[in-house]
């Protein structure tokens, strides 16, 4: 890619972005597409395909939709939704590349014969559900989807824990510097996690623009994922944080685009990408496992450690899912919502004081008292019920 023409263009829409920036190239042979996916040696992905290439898990892809007729995907992309509803369509220059590129990272399959052309994802065995929930750069569309579409990825992840989705990947984030916790993001994140479904998310590309905080790699439960290069070192762009789980290839990554051309490019977006085809192949082979269970089975089994284990740059280093399977072995699973543990005794310290009989005095007036209470009750809950003002979402 010496020759390439670096068109360096952030997709970004409705007050989010994703994380990713293609490199154009010339037309390449089938073999130099493969010798320059460096990702899947540097996770050992052929040794990981020996178990299990993630037949059975479905990820959801939340992004600018994905071409399903690519032939790399064709057979792996299952019938998503779009939550936005308006700008480009099939066709179209500014419809589905990143997702596609995504899509391709994770399940790519290849093509031609005995599929030696093309890209191969971590996963290629894994379906693919595509869930449309922001907009490509130069989208028609996108000025629009930012006044009336802010809620889309709350709903974009309720929808795909609701339709059969094993992993969401959340190549995307937004780290302005108006960036913040959103609770209805948030909680559709608990919501899937409590599915049993795990949440994979870029770290944020904001490594040389002050490290902000990235939403939703920054929400509880996250799999949030940084970008490393070929030597495994940090990338420059990539977001120190304290919620880097682990890290991925993020570095001259080859993707499919829906103009049937291959690209190289770079981003958060492709390491949360091979992270979500990692969790794939680990889901296939335990699939059991509850979300925490995997996360922390990931950071635990990760390679090229930081001293003392783990630091902002790059979580718990660079994600194994050789490891991780190998790993995996051992464990029993669990519930993916905590059961609660009841309590060891009634009271925390000594409880109460022991109650005394009422005097005289006191009785005759317990049937007022006793009334009085049953009207503030019924009050409190007329007013439960009264119908609250509607909230705005939040317009990026």
């Amino acid at each position: 890619m010496t020759a390439a023409r670096r068109a360096a263009a952030t997709t970004s829409a409705i007050a989010l972005a994703a994380l990713f920036t293609a490199v154009a190239a010339p037309p390449a042979a089938a073999d130099t597409i493969r010798d320059r996916q460096w990702g899947l040696l540097a996770l050992r992905a052929e040794e990981a395909w020996g178990t299990t290439q993630g037949d059975g898990v479905t990820v959801a892809v939340l992004d600018t939709g994905v071409d399903a007729t690519h032939p790399d995907l064709t057979g792996q992309v299952q019938g998503g939704t779009d939550l936005v509803g308006m700008g480009a369509g099939r066709g179209d220059r500014a419809w589905a590349r990143h997702g596609t590129a995504m899509a391709s990272i994770i399940a790519g399959h290849g093509h031609g014969p005995d599929r030696s052309q093309g890209v191969l994802g971590i996963a290629p065995h894994a379906r693919i559900l595509p869930v449309r929930v922001i907009l490509e750069e130069g989208d028609p569309g996108r000025a629009q989807a930012r006044d009336s579409k802010s809620g889309a990825l709350a709903e974009g992840i309720r929808w795909a824990a609701d339709h059969g989705a094993d992993v969401i990947n959340l190549s995307l984030g937004d780290d302005s510097d108006t960036a913040h916790h959103e609770a209805a993001e948030d909680e559709a994140v608990q919501y899937a996690l409590g599915k049993g479904v795990v949440v994979v998310a870029s770290s944020g590309n904001g490594g040389e623009r002050g490290d902000h905080t990235s939403y939703p790699a920054a929400y509880p439960g996250v799999i949030a994922v940084a970008a490393v290069d070929r030597q495994g070192h940090k990338a420059a762009f990539s977001t120190r944080h304290w919620y880097a789980s682990v890290s991925a290839p993020g570095v001259d990554v080859v993707i499919a685009d829906p103009d049937r051309a291959y690209y190289e490019g770079w981003g958060t977006s492709a390491a949360a990408a091979f992270v979500s085809g990692a969790v794939a192949l680990v889901k296939a082979a335990h699939p059991g496992l509850s979300p925490a269970q995997i996360k922390k089975l990931l950071e635990d089994t990760a390679t090229d450690r930081p001293a003392g284990g783990r630091d902002d740059s790059r979580g718990r280093g660079t994600v194994d899912p050789v490891a991780a399977i190998q790993a995996a072995d051992g464990l029993r699973p669990e519930p993916a919502a905590p059961a609660p543990v009841a309590a060891g005794r009634q009271y925390f310290g000594a409880g109460p004081d022991p109650v005394r009989p009422p005097e005289r005095r006191a009785r005759l007036g317990a049937g007022a008292a006793a009334a009085g209470g049953a009207v503030l009750l019924v009050l409190a809950g007329v007013l439960a019920r009264r119908p609250r003002a509607a909230r705005r979402d939040r317009v990026g």
